[in-house]
């Protein structure tokens, strides 16, 4: 299952070249894992106040390939890569008009409230369970 999130480039979101700043592609990525969640039906501000537990990323493997504009309409797929007790690994890429330019490889663990990592609970796993692991 891929999961596909538009979004547009604003002046806000680059340099003084007038290209996206190399963090940004950070937070859209981050949006797009966000609406991911969402759109499996999982409810991040519930699973912290019932379950305690919230996502951290851990470690992050990027690749910029090319730069994104002002005005620029993204498209970022995200893909479940691997699901463990306690982490996720996806990637995502984030592309202009079918071509990449960045991509990315993210673990996130899941975490308590006291910062001890924790098994993703198990309505989480249920939903992703339908997901087909593999980069893009």
């Amino acid at each position: 299952m891929m999961h596909r999130f538009p979004i547009r480039v604003y002046y806000e979101d680059t340099d003084l070249a007038g290209i996206v700043y190399y963090a940004n592609y950070l937070k859209f990525t981050e949006r797009a894992r966000s609406e991911w969640l969402r759109d499996l039906g999982v409810d991040q501000l519930a699973m912290k106040r019932d379950a305690g537990v919230v996502f951290v990323v851990r470690r992050i493997e990027a690749d910029y390939l090319a730069p994104a504009q002002f005005d620029d309409l993204l498209q970022i797929e995200s893909r479940l890569h691997e699901i463990g007790q306690a982490r996720i690994t996806m990637c995502q890429k984030v592309l202009r008009e079918g071509r990449v330019l960045f991509s990315l490889v993210v673990t996130l663990v899941c975490m308590s409230a006291r910062g001890r990592p924790v098994r993703l609970p198990a309505e989480l796993i249920q939903r992703m369970a339908p997901a087909s692991p593999g980069c893009i």
